[in-house]
């Protein structure tokens, strides 16, 4: 990615070093297991009752002298989220509001509740927030085996896509149908807004590449590889050795690579309804 030419964004609210912790998760194996599934670009962070260990520690990526680079190249992915989707809502009722990104360190406090790290990147709705402990792209490398700038880019942009749902007043929708529904239908709602987030996260990276050439060889591949790497199936069968459809949240490694690939090759917000697609 040519990522270290793009407009910094300036809504970075930096927490690490706060005083709290990265802990060990408390709650024994079935928490640990849920956590690992839970661990995959925005599960409700609420859901998780845990515990932190004082004796945690936190590692912030540095330069010699101290340079930041992944806050900086953060800072970088947002800011060009900020450029296409500024363009994109004047095609709707409304002006784009940016979100806030909060870096955190081993745990947060956000609107929506308390969040250990493992919980892994999340938005909440209540206070327009992304939230995002950096040592989720060194998971993301090495636990789900998806390395790459383009890669942690998709993260940071699926985020956001949770953000313009949010503003476009579909996130509140689903979660009205959601109170209404039964789990296994709760739960096919949720697909459907996850996948439209990974397809909104495709049109923001065909806007960057075809107006600042932000891409280059390799990165498309990396993203669609970590799209399949945190993909339910995939997940489920790596935490408990077999599937259960009826219980994914955010989608299979399939679905998530071809929503995230439509997004990619359309750049159009309107080929990324994934409840009309359902129906």
């Amino acid at each position: 990615m040519r990522w270290q030419k793009s407009r910094r964004s300036q809504h970075i609210e930096d927490r690490r070093g706060s005083g709290m912790p990265r802990g060990v998760i408390g709650g024994g194996l079935g928490t640990l297991v849920l956590l690992l599934v839970a661990a995959l670009l925005g599960i409700d962070p609420t859901a998780i009752d845990s515990s932190p260990d004082p004796s945690g520690s936190v590692s912030v990526s540095e330069e010699p002298g101290g340079h930041d680079v992944q806050r900086e190249f953060v800072a970088a992915v947002l800011g060009d989220t900020e450029e296409t989707w500024h363009a994109l809502f004047r095609d709707f009722d409304g002006p784009y509001r940016e979100p806030t990104l909060v870096l955190f360190s081993g745990m947060v406090q956000s609107a929506c509740g308390f969040a250990q790290a493992a919980v892994g990147p999340f938005y909440c709705p209540l206070d327009q927030k992304v939230y995002l402990d950096l040592q989720f792209f060194q998971d993301l490398a090495n636990r789900f085996e998806a390395p790459g700038d383009f890669a942690r880019a998709y993260v940071i942009a699926h985020e956001v896509g949770h953000h313009v749902q949010t503003l476009l007043g579909i996130a509140q929708q689903v979660s009205r149908l959601q109170q209404q529904a039964s789990k296994e239908a709760s739960n096919t709602l949720s697909v459907l807004l996850e996948l439209q987030a990974d397809c909104f996260a495709g049109v923001w990276a065909h806007h960057a590449h075809e107006e600042r050439q932000l891409l280059e060889a390799g990165d498309v591949e990396e993203g669609l590889h970590a799209a399949s790497a945190i993909g339910d199936d995939r997940l489920q069968r790596r935490a408990q050795g077999y599937v259960v459809p009826e219980s994914f949240t955010h989608g299979s490694s399939a679905q998530r690579v071809s929503w995230f690939r439509r997004g990619l090759q359309t750049g159009d917000v309107d080929q990324c309804d994934t409840f009309s697609a359902a129906r």
